[in-house]
């Protein structure tokens, strides 16, 4: 800048002279010996080569929260915490220097100054299981984006190398039993050269010795929410949607991975000893009427395909697939998860140390005025969204019509599983492919799943099906249950395609497992599910348990009232293997207002297991002879007394006031089937679903509730199988704030 102003000072000067030296005018000297100065001024301000130019050179740093005789935080649960630093390395400086040099275009010559520090952590006291998100001056931050070690403070925990190679071997503390953080080398130029305020989120559960709250006590899991494209999907996928326009499909957090990813690394830190994962796979049924159910995958749009991961299932593309009902121009559900992003996330899981068991799931999409006539009450239109164990005939049971116990029931139910065959199906590039014939039927839906699990490279475990209770229930010509036997053939199509080292079973309803008593005043009981459970293709009876495990109401003077509060362990645990379902019975909605409770007995036989959803131990236990118009078979059913082990498939309770009583309700107000459980007045109650869950967990794990049997040696419930309802895929809590479609699962 002095070079050009002291220039034109110069040449000024001249003119106002004039004349001429050596035959130069006096302009063009006073011009030169202008910009002369100027430069020798501009080197001695800007350097330009001869003075070096030093940029973010740092003479002191201060380490923030490091307080002598500061106290050690407690935490309860999940909480975001500061810590208080309790160890750093000195500040390291790295030079580089750039410019400089000889020549007349010569460059300032710039020196530049970045640090980096190692420090350590304490968090707080006692042991944690995960340390989960983490914030640098209240900014979310990706935690794999820091050099990060978490000790989780266990008493056995041994010194951070770091420590030690700065400190000298056998200098280094362990800091046993402090849960602490080491952030190795972290550079500071991002944080404008200093050390920035962190904190972090820390989960604590329950510490050694005291009794397993949720974090130590879950040994399985349900991964939901069973749709979404790109949900299950370890590669990042995105939208194009124009010039410059992009959204991500599954990367929604600042962890920079994959949602699927993202939630799966919290699982296995949060609840360390969960050992199985039941992943929910969901295609779409449209209607109760089994003979006219299509069961297809379904996308939101089919505009635009995924960049990173074409959607493709069963062979049909997006462009080809039908679409998931919108409402208000939202779509109810997620997309079916492609082939491929199954693929992932059983391949994912496993080598995560997980046991996959695969849980083919039925969803209902039908909205509100759909038109088709409802098969429980002749309705003109079916419920909006109804559960799939609403699946029957053109006319339910007992309805005035009903085909219900003729050839004409055999008929419709074989429509609903059709002739898909086992070789229908072969490995793609992207998935599964399928050459059977045109039907969307229910064996094209299973088998393509089982196919899809061999790509994989197998899975611990596979349901064939789950809660089709209206289905199972169904007689046929002759009083048999086309369904059941169905499923049996479905159970050995599948052992041909995943092998013997596939444990193969059916998730029944709660309300299902056990037979059918139905209600046409025969007095009939029936092990209507006996062939399938006996059959040697299933390895294992599941039960998706929700049954109820109090009958609390408000006030003090209720039959139970004497127990002191809902939460009470002893209350819940009493409410298993007794109560309502076990003891006793509700003979009609007034009996049940007034507690007027009916016992549960079989003076005829002296059988009462066969009356109690409840009693597991008296089902698996004992063989079982059918009640024909009220008279004991002589020959019992198919079923080997102890044979098979219980899984419960899913278990699980609202979070809600008085969940306990009605295990089996939720809220989804688009769904006809949402609903409060019995007396609850509808308030957030995170701790009766924990109490619902610990009580679960401490009985069952009880010998003396758990009998293994003497001659096959097996348990009569697997706890290591008892999936939790649910983990969600999408990460919290992300999700449900980013997500974009009108229901959760």
């Amino acid at each position: 800048m002095a070079t050009l102003v002291l220039s034109a000072v110069g040449m000024a000067a001249g003119a106002s002279i004039g004349g001429s030296v050596l035959g130069l005018s006096s302009v063009i000297i006073g011009r030169a010996v202008g910009a002369t100065l100027g430069r020798v001024l501009d080197q001695s301000l800007m350097g330009a080569g001869s003075r070096v130019v030093e940029t973010g050179r740092v003479d002191r740093f201060r380490l923030t929260g490091a307080s002598e005789g500061a106290p050690l935080a407690q935490v309860y649960g999940q909480m975001r915490v500061s810590g208080q630093v309790i160890w750093a390395s000195r500040f390291k400086e790295d030079v580089s220097t750039s410019g400089g040099g000889k020549g007349t275009q010569q460059r300032p010559k710039t020196t530049s100054y970045s640090y980096s520090v190692s420090m350590a952590i304490a968090l707080c006291e006692g042991e944690i299981t995960r340390v989960g998100r983490v914030w640098a001056d209240g900014i979310e931050i990706a935690r794999d984006d820091l050099n990060l070690r978490v000790y989780t403070g266990r008493t056995d925990q041994m010194p951070d190398p770091k420590i030690e190679a700065v400190e000298g071997s056998g200098n280094a503390p362990a800091y046993r039993g402090i849960a602490y953080v080491v952030l190795e080398d972290l550079p500071l130029g991002q944080f404008g050269n200093r050390i920035p305020q962190f904190s972090f989120e820390v989960l604590r559960p329950a510490q050694p010795g005291q009794p397993p709250e949720l974090a130590q006590g879950v040994r399985g899991v349900a991964l939901i929410p069973g749709t979404g494209e790109y949900a299950l999907a370890t590669t990042p996928v995105h939208y194009v949607e124009g010039p410059g326009l992009s959204r991500s499909a599954n990367v929604n957090s600042p962890s920079g991975k994959t949602d699927f990813v993202t939630s799966t690394e919290a699982l296995g830190e949060e609840l360390p000893n969960c050992g199985s994962v039941s992943l929910v796979v969901a295609w779409f049924g449209d209607d109760l009427r089994c003979a006219s159910c299509a069961i297809q995958p379904k996308v939101e749009q089919k505009l635009v395909d995924g960049t990173g991961m074409a959607w493709s299932v069963n062979g049909v593309t997006r462009a080809a697939a039908a679409e998931v009902p919108k409402v208000d121009g939202r779509s109810v559900y997620g997309g079916t998860a492609a082939d491929a992003s199954v693929i992932e996330a059983i391949t994912h899981l496993r080598t995560s140390g997980k046991a996959v068991v695969f849980y083919p799931f039925i969803l209902m999409d039908q909205i509100a005025g759909n038109g088709k006539t409802d098969p429980w009450s002749g309705a003109a239109d079916q419920p909006a969204f109804p559960w799939r164990g609403r699946i029957t005939l053109s006319l339910a049971p007992g309805q005035p019509g009903s085909v219900d116990g003729t050839a004409a029931a055999d008929s419709e139910v074989a429509a609903f599983f059709g002739n898909a065959a086992a070789a229908d199906f072969s490995a793609t590039a992207n998935g599964v492919s399928y050459s059977g014939p045109a039907e969307w039927s229910y064996r094209r839906f299973v088998l393509h799943q089982a196919h899809l699990c061999v790509a994989a490279g197998g899975v611990d475990a596979f349901c064939i099906g789950s809660e089709l209770r209206g289905l199972t229930q169904i007689r046929g010509a002759g009083g048999g249950f086309p369904a059941v036997a169905a499923l049996k053939q479905l159970a050995a199509d599948v052992r041909q395609i995943l092998g013997a080292g596939t444990s193969i079973g059916y998730a029944a309803d709660w309300t299902e497992y056990f037979g059918y008593h139905p209600e046409d005043g025969t007095n009939d009981v029936l092990f209507n599910m006996d062939a399938l459970w006996a059959d040697a293709n299933i390895d294992f009876i599941g039960i998706d348990n929700y049954m109820p495990m109090s009958d609390w109401r408000d006030g003090k003077d209720h039959a139970d009232a004497g127990w002191g509060s809902i939460y009470n362990l002893d209350y819940l645990k009493s409410n298993i293997a007794g109560g309502e379902g076990y003891d006793w019975y509700y003979h009609s909605p007034e009996a049940r207002a007034a507690q007027i409770r009916t016992p549960i007995s079989d003076g005829a036989y002296g059988e009462p297991w066969v009356f109690r959803y409840k009693d597991l131990r008296g089902w698996w236990s004992n063989p079982h002879h059918e009640r024909i118009a009220g008279v004991r078979q002589a020959s019992p059913t198919g079923w080997v007394p102890g044979s098979k082990p219980i899984w419960f498939t899913e278990i699980g309770c609202a979070a809600v006031d008085k969940g306990t009583n009605q295990p089996n309700k939720f809220v989804d107000p688009k769904s006809s089937e949402s609903g409060l459980p019995r007396y609850s007045n509808g308030g957030r109650d995170e701790l009766i679903q924990m109490q619902y869950l610990r009580a679960t967990f401490q009985f069952w794990q009880a010998a003396q509730n758990n009998p293994v049997d003497s001659d096959s040696g097996v348990q009569m419930v697997d706890m290591a199988r008892a999936h939790v309802w649910a983990w969600d895929a999408r990460p919290y809590p992300f999700f449900p704030t980013m997500w974009r479609c009108g229901r959760t699962g």
